[in-house]
């Protein structure tokens, strides 16, 4: 393993992060918040300082396979989240270090799960910084980084693979560097777009940033203890339609952006997913309009509840958790299927669902006609067995950790529907469960060792689960060899 490109990488993040410090740094002297950019600034300082102490000179062999995309991956994300919990623990806002980590985990993970009573008499600057943290995990921190700088050469594919979400990640130009200045391009658009939507809708400009953020990256921070509720119709309207925009996979974009309008238009997994939200919709309004008796109410209050949980968003704005067993039962569903891979947003992936479901089909006709040859074709192409492989591996490893996090957090003795969907919201990255972590609701209820587990379970939720698992396995086999 080559352990020395590895540091080299978790260094080079940590220094990033410095930068990305930047934004809030300016917040805080915007709103002349004198503390706080003392408590940022300082931040900022130990990160360049720890990053290179750490990144060193960089290694003559730059070389990464499989596995040691993987172990950066992980140890990127574990750095990043402790050094970004150090402004929210210093400045006081979250005085417990297991909170203020599991805060950030939340922020860069765009899960959306939060441990804070309130929001709205915290500094902006902080606010600011957990919604960035959406924007900047959203996309991916080291798909940013290799936006920007040459890292590994060719091998660097390692890295987008193991960070990017979706059963198979690919790059849409011939150099890995070209593919992420692409992806942040379009990323970058989109988040522009919204922003002035947002701006025009007339919601304030401090609002409409940090909204936008968390939209961008689907993670779901606020600055307001009511989430989305207390916004207008029409902001409520443009955050609907871009949370689902953001689920879409990039891939659709690329091609518009090539003017291969045609082939993405015909994407299999973009229609599954609009039709999955356009049922859930009408499946949701016609049960809730009895509640309601407004039609448009009805559909806006549907519609964004549906596209905040499918694309992992997690904002409300309406209480969920009082809706019929039959609506919460659909959202609950939805938590699990999640958005499109590719996107920013998490969940298993509506692609993952679509080959599964595929394959069902194929060994049902198998079991009719066992002459009958049949592949399993996704998108135009045949799906290779090493897809169909690791697609099983997934989902055994992920209803593991699913069913071994709810057994952890158990330990609490909370009821079985707040445990099972605090571990479905974090696992997924949604952000709100049912119960006592309902939307009106927070995390803090937990205590520190079940917020390690949850926090574990936003970080291998977001990184598909393999990052977090291979450093494990790596350093037991090398135990059992010694």
């Amino acid at each position: 393993m080559n352990k020395k490109m590895i540091r080299y990488i978790v260094g080079s993040i940590i220094m990033l992060e410095a930068a990305l410090l930047l934004l809030p740094i300016l917040t805080a002297i915007v709103y002349g918040e004198w503390n706080t950019l003392r408590v940022f600034a300082g931040s900022a300082l130990f990160c360049i300082v720890a990053g290179a102490l750490l990144r060193g000179k960089k290694p003559e062999n730059t070389t990464i396979f499989s596995v040691e995309g993987y172990v950066s991956v992980a140890l990127c994300w574990v750095a990043l989240s402790i050094c970004g919990a150090i402004p929210l623990c210093v400045s006081g806002v979250l005085q417990n270090p297991f909170d203020a980590f599991f805060e950030i985990v939340s922020g860069f993970t765009t899960t959306g799960s939060s441990v804070m009573q309130s929001v709205e008499g915290a500094p902006r600057a902080i606010l600011m910084w957990r919604s960035f943290s959406h924007w900047v995990g959203g996309m991916g921190v080291l798909v940013f980084m290799l936006a920007l700088l040459p890292m590994a050469g060719p091998s660097s594919m390692h890295l987008m693979k193991a960070e990017s979400p979706g059963p198979s990640v690919g790059k849409l130009v011939p150099k890995v560097r070209s593919t992420a200045k692409i992806l942040y391009q379009i990323y970058f658009v989109l988040t522009v777009a919204m922003l002035v939507c947002m701006i025009l809708t007339g919601c304030p400009l401090f609002d409409s940033i940090n909204l936008t953020f968390a939209t961008a990256g689907t993670g779901g921070f606020g600055v307001l203890d009511s989430s989305a509720a207390e916004y207008g119709a029409a902001t409520q309207w443009v955050m609907t339609i871009f949370m689902i925009l953001f689920g879409v996979n990039f891939n659709v974009y690329f091609l518009f952006y090539v003017k291969r309008f045609k082939e993405g238009m015909k994407s299999e997994e973009a229609r599954a997913y609009l039709g999955i939200i356009a049922s859930a919709v009408l499946l949701i309004s016609v049960n809730i309009f009895y509640m309601v008796r407004n039609l448009e109410l009805t559909v806006r209050q549907a519609a964004f509840q549906v596209a905040s949980i499918i694309t992992t968003t997690g904002f409300s704005s309406v209480d969920f958790d009082l809706w019929p067993e039959f609506s919460k039962g659909i959202l609950v569903l939805l938590m699990f299927c999640g958005a499109c891979a590719g996107s920013t947003g998490g969940g298993m992936k509506v692609s993952r669902l679509c080959i599964m479901a595929k394959t069902v089909m194929k060994e049902l006709a198998f079991i009719i006609h066992p002459r009958n040859v049949r592949k399993t074709r996704f998108e135009g192409k045949t799906v290779e067995h090493e897809v169909l492989r690791s697609i099983n591996v997934f989902l055994v490893a992920y209803l593991g950790i699913f069913v071994l996090s709810v057994m952890l957090i158990s330990l609490d003795n909370f009821d079985f529907a707040t445990n099972f969907t605090a571990v479905a919201a974090t696992l997924n990255n949604i952000g709100p469960g049912l119960a006592k972590v309902g939307p009106t609701q927070n995390f803090g209820i937990y205590s520190n060792f079940s917020k390690l587990v949850l926090a574990f379970d936003m970080l291998a939720g977001r990184l598909e689960i393999f990052p977090m698992l291979v450093p494990v396995i790596y350093l037991l086999r090398k135990k059992q060899l010694s």
